[in-house]
């Protein structure tokens, strides 16, 4: 099966609903069995693949000037903050190739609500911080409200040289042009939720340490190196309103 992967790279119609800007975006992905990962997903979506591989996707970063609607400003406690998202690559039926959140952690109590409450997204309240010197940078996150969820990150990595944008049908492509998200606010009702920026601007980027327990505390068992270790100083998005996905 052939997906098109381009397509979801343009711009949609209509005005957006909302701004933000992504800013020092990690991705570290790990290559894991389809089958775990599949077993995660709502049934009307199908664990993304490359050459035959699946990956689960570590990206934290920051968040600046976020904007909820194109009407109001930015809430004070709301407009900048870091985050870290777990993610999964996934389709719905061979289209719209886009990515399934297992989790995303804020620092920021009224975007976690918020989150919660209007897009249906797993996210968790966090202590956050991300400390950088030149091209070194350590990010660290501990979840907060958790129970039996409780998870944490630490990760100490390097910038490394430019790549540029990157290449439709590469890996790279594959991992980071996303534009599509899915949430499932009911079993049997699937949202899709558009997003739109300009290609990312990538670096490579050098991973000295990661202790992380985000990917066990989403059910998932990762004894795998580390596949793929990339950078992007980020992008400005629009972002568009969530739609039902139809069978």
């Amino acid at each position: 099966m052939e997906i098109d992967r381009v397509a979801p790279t343009r711009r949609p119609d209509g005005p957006p609903a909302g701004f933000q800007k992504w800013r020092s975006l990690l991705f570290v992905h790990w290559e894991l069995p389809a089958a775990a990962l599949q077993a995660l997903l709502p049934p009307a979506l199908t664990v993304d693949t490359f050459e035959g591989r699946t990956y689960v996707g570590l990206v934290p970063f920051a968040m600046h000037d976020v904007r909820p609607t194109r009407w109001l400003p930015p809430a004070p406690t709301a407009r900048d903050f870091l985050e870290t998202n777990l993610r999964v690559y996934v389709h719905a039926g061979g289209r719209d190739p886009g990515v399934w959140f297992l989790s995303l952690d804020a620092a920021s109590s009224l975007a976690v609500l918020a989150a919660r409450t209007f897009f249906h997204l797993p996210y968790w309240r966090a202590r956050m911080d991300c400390l950088r010197s030149g091209d070194e940078v350590r990010y660290r996150s501990q979840r907060l409200w958790a129970g039996d969820a409780r998870a944490s990150l630490d990760v100490r990595y390097t910038v490394g040289e430019e790549l540029g944008i990157a290449p439709v049908g590469t890996l790279e492509h594959f991992l980071v042009e996303r534009y599509c998200l899915y949430t499932a606010p009911a079993r049997d009702r699937l949202l899709r939720l558009r997003v739109h920026h300009r290609p990312y601007p990538l670096r490579r980027a050098r991973v000295q340490a990661v202790d992380e327990s985000l990917v066990a505390a989403a059910g998932v068992d990762r004894h795998a190196a580390i596949a793929s270790e990339l950078w992007s100083e980020g992008v400005d998005v629009e972002i568009f309103s969530a739609e039902r996905v139809r069978p």
